[in-house]
């Protein structure tokens, strides 16, 4: 059973908390609930106490209206509060950028590190821009009850995975999770506006940072090396061979060591 605490607009925020020793508080959740990030959550348990929450919106956590990416900012202090003020923290992907935003607008006193997976902005012609309407056609599908073209929608185009592909995973039994929480890709498109790099938020961000990537996907890669150039205390490292979906067993040394060290 998972525990739970308020947000500063008195949203139910759940989380998990797991292990012992220093904190860690891990941000990830694009279209899924905490449970994408509990067997990296069991690993890292073994060495800290983790916090795996649930992002407003996402699993058991509210989800009042209207959305602002300040009131996630807001989520994610109630947790670093119930880890004892400060926590080292972990963001994945999407995810990440919501914790690089949460550090440049005020938490940097209480987060002691940071780590990312692949942050994925689009900082290059490796890849085809973000369509200026990609926000506006999400919410047009979810008022029409589109749930799956939702998700399809942020698979080929956000993320960039062939259209034949998408179409298999369409069947695979875990895509009804996926719609259930279609919902949210606005929520993330917000957040993301046209995925270019903050470059003003990243120099305010002056916690030492680890800026992971797996190599497998270049315009990934090309982010990590632009957000590490842009930071102003930053490390960067390759889990080599790592799709995006980066193994648990791979990412935890990786954050351990750095943590730890």
């Amino acid at each position: 059973m998972s525990d739970k605490v308020q947000s500063k607009d008195g949203t139910s925020i759940a989380f998990d908390r797991s292990g012992r020793g220093p904190a860690v508080v891990i941000v990830g959740g694009t279209v899924g609930d905490r449970s994408q990030q509990a067997p990296v959550a069991q690993l890292l348990s073994q060495d800290f106490t983790v916090f795996n929450f649930d992002r407003r919106g996402h699993g058991e956590s509210g989800d009042p209206q209207p959305y602002a990416v300040e009131r996630e900012i807001e989520d994610i202090d109630a947790v670093l509060g119930e880890a004892g003020g400060s926590a080292f923290v972990y963001g994945t992907s999407g995810p990440g950028v919501l914790a690089l935003h949460a550090v440049a607008e005020g938490l940097r006193n209480n987060i002691k590190k940071l780590a990312l997976w692949e942050p994925p902005f689009i900082v290059d012609d490796s890849r085809p821009k973000i369509r200026s309407d990609y926000r506006g056609q999400l919410m047009s599908l979810l008022a029409e009850g589109r749930r799956g073209d939702m998700v399809e929608l942020f698979f080929t185009h956000a993320v960039g995975m062939p259209a034949e592909v998408v179409a298999q995973m369409r069947q695979a039994p875990w895509w009804p999770q996926q719609e259930a929480a279609a919902h949210t890709l606005v929520y993330d498109a917000t957040l993301m506006g046209d995925y270019s790099l903050p470059r003003a938020t990243l120099v305010k961000v002056n916690v030492p940072t680890l800026v992971i990537d797996g190599g497998e996907w270049p315009w990934l890669s090309n982010s990590a090396n632009a957000v590490a150039a842009a930071l102003p205390n930053a490390q960067r490292r390759t889990l080599a061979g790592q799709q995006h979906n980066v193994e648990p067993t791979a990412i935890a040394p990786a954050l351990i060591e750095f943590f730890q060290s």
